[in-house]
Parts: structure tokens; C-alpha cells; sequence
């Protein structure tokens, strides 16, 4: 008997079983599938416009190198930490050719890496200890970070049932007064929640296997019935939305 043909759910379950690796989603971003509105702010413009005044950098959490190798020409030292496994050849063999070592990272709170080494600290959406950042600039050194603020993607996790995000409460004042405890002073300080855009259910699919931690038990078979009804509204209004939350920081280690 012939098989009969997959429902256009059932074709997109595929995604799940898509290859993802480093910091790379342009299997959505590429073909549109998945577009963030755009933020006040420009990231990259912020840490390129420092880099011709320091001799020293460090990115923290470099994923798969791909942000660190766009800024080449980079400072003669230059550093990346990467805390997930398997990023940590991938972002090695992409940031060899520019002489950049990539220091494996296991504990937040400990980091192999010497004191007041770094003029700059930058920092995309990857978790740190104030502390850290601290201990390893230079004085007067500057930490530059853009963070996913907790309630990111919220409405993902209303849909599906499960539980919130575990760190839901992050956000710009938080993190503000960490890094001042620490001994730093903000310098900048800015805050947006835009949109992110989903035009198909394989794109959400594909989503949330790249990033784990926002619902950890997620699966398919467990979620499959409101991820029925997420792509019944797709179909019918051609996409939907969930909350793109960021926050941008720049902070200065105070002078001895």
C-alpha cells in the first residue's frame, strides 16, 4: 500500500533534525524565515568604533568565532572563551588564521585568564560574573555587553504550557547593579523590546532546538498539540510574533 503523503506539519518536523552549530541561524535568517525588528542600537557599531584604541580584547562566549572574525583587523591580543563544547573547534578553527586562541570555559566564576589583561571585554548575549569582568580588566578597561533580557520569546512558552523561562527576571537593572557592585561604573545603558517574526512552524521548530534552555523539556511529542494550533495561526495570518527583549551596557573598571 502507498505511503500517503505527510501533512504539511508532518514536513516540517524535519527541522528538527537540522544541523545547528556555532552561533548560526542563517538556515532562517538566510531565507527570511525568521526576522528580529531592529533595535535602537547596532552592536556591532558599538565594539567596532572602541577597537582601533586597544591593544587588548577579549569575547566572551564567541560561539562559533563568527561575530570576533567579522571585526578583523583585531587587536594584537586577542582572546575568545566559549563555554559549549561543541562550539569550541569550530570557533578554534575559524579564529586560528587571525592567531586568536579560544580558552575553553566550564565555571563563569573562574575564568583562565590573567588579571587586568583586557583594555576591552565584549560580551554577546553570553552569561558572566561581575566579579570575573572585573578581576580581568585592565583599570580603566571597558566591558561592553548586549544581553537577551528574560521574558525573550515569553509567549512561546505561554503557548506551548511549559513553564517560564528560569531566568526570567533578568534585565537592565539588574545586571547594572551587579556590575557596579563589582567595581564598574555605567557608561551607557539602553533597553528595547521589539519583535522576533516566525513565518512557518519549522522555524520555531528549528529555534528551539538551537537554543535548549528556553524550554528544556521541549520536544515534539510533548508539545505537539499547541504546536498544532501555532501553525493553524500561522497558516491563517501568514506569521506571528513573540517578544525580542535586549539590553545594551557599557561599563568603565574604575581607576585605582
Amino acid at each position: 500500500m502507498a505511503q500517503s503523503a505527510p501533512t504539511e506539519f508532518e514536513y516540517y518536523l524535519n527541522e528538527t533534525e537540522q544541523p545547528f552549530a556555532g552561533w548560526d541561524f542563517s538556515h532562517l535568517t538566510g531565507t527570511g524565515r525568521m526576522r528580529e525588528f531592529p533595535l535602537r542600537w547596532n552592536y556591532y557599531v558599538h565594539v567596532r568604533e572602541r577597537l582601533p584604541v586597544v591593544r587588548s580584547l577579549l569575547d566572551m562566549g564567541t560561539g562559533g568565532g563568527e561575530f570576533l572574525a567579522s571585526l578583523a583587523p583585531l587587536p594584537a591580543d586577542t582572546v575568545a572563551t566559549e563555554g559549549y563544547e561543541p562550539n569550541i573547534p569550530i570557533a578554534a578553527a575559524r579564529l586560528k588564521p587571525l592567531g586568536v586562541p579560544v580558552v575553553p570555559v566550564k565555571d563563569d566564576e573562574r575564568l583562565a585568564l590573567e588579571d587586568a589583561r583586557f583594555e576591552l571585554v565584549i560580551n554577546r548575549h553570553e552569561s558572566y560574573a561581575p566579579q570575573e569582568v572585573a578581576r580581568i580588566l585592565k583599570p580603566g578597561g571597558t566591558f561592553l555587553t548586549q544581553q537577551v533580557g528574560g521574558d525573550n520569546d515569553c509567549e512561546i512558552n505561554d503557548w506551548l504550557g511549559a513553564p517560564p523561562f528560569e531566568l526570567a527576571d533578568w534585565r537592565l537593572e539588574v545586571a547594572a547593579e551587579g556590575l557596579e557592585r563589582a567595581g564598574l561604573r555605567i557608561v551607557f545603558r539602553d533597553e528595547e523590546r521589539t519583535k522576533t517574526r516566525f513565518y512557518d512552524i519549522g522555524a520555531i521548530l528549528y529555534y528551539l532546538q538551537a537554543i535548549p534552555w528556553q524550554i528544556p523539556d521541549f520536544s515534539v511529542r510533548k508539545y505537539e498539540a499547541p504546536l498544532r494550533e501555532i501553525h493553524a495561526h500561522i497558516r491563517k495570518h501568514g506569521y506571528i510574533d513573540v517578544t525580542c527583549s535586549r539590553f545594551i551596557l557599557t561599563a568603565v573598571k574604575v581607576m585605582a
